[in-house]
């Protein structure tokens, strides 16, 4: 004989993890890295060699010169701080303390590093062409980090 399980009247009812908010904010955060890899490798002129080549297609991505980081970082923190919502997954019960630490430890990494390298960065990818904003991005993710704190129960 099977036992029935009764069901727990406290329990929170399970909510999907598929959500729209879910598949925007995972949206966001794969193009700003798309973005920013597409620019640095295809689009972006490598200030060392010489004779300068010509900047890659498409034009307008050329033209935007250093804009293009702040849109792939801006996109990817934007799906990050709307991955905070309790309706993803990372935006309840143990998602927030992954996503709150990973995003503090992550730019405290962030600007060490930049840190340590900042005498020659010229070997580091992205860190080369982005200076002192490096700080910006360590910053951004901390501040993302304290979006996650919000819904900390």
């Amino acid at each position: 004989m099977s036992k029935l399980k009764a069901k727990d009247p406290f329990a929170e009812p399970k909510k999907p993890v598929a959500t729209v908010r879910t598949v925007i904010a995972l949206l966001l955060a794969v193009l700003g890295i798309a973005w920013i890899v597409y620019y640095y490798a295809v689009v972006r002129v490598d200030p060392l060699a010489f004779p300068a080549p010509a900047a890659g297609d498409p034009k307008f991505m050329a033209d935007l010169l250093d804009w293009n980081y702040l849109i792939g970082f801006g996109a990817f923190f934007l799906g990050l701080a709307i991955s905070a919502h309790p309706s993803t997954p990372m935006g309840r019960g143990r998602g927030v303390v992954v996503g709150m630490l990973g995003c503090f430890v992550l730019g405290l990494l962030w600007i060490c590093t930049f840190y340590v390298i900042s005498d020659d960065p010229s070997s580091f990818w992205v860190f080369n062409d982005l200076g002192q904003k490096n700080l910006f991005v360590g910053i951004g993710f901390m501040a993302i980090g304290f979006t996650f704190a919000t819904r900390w129960e």
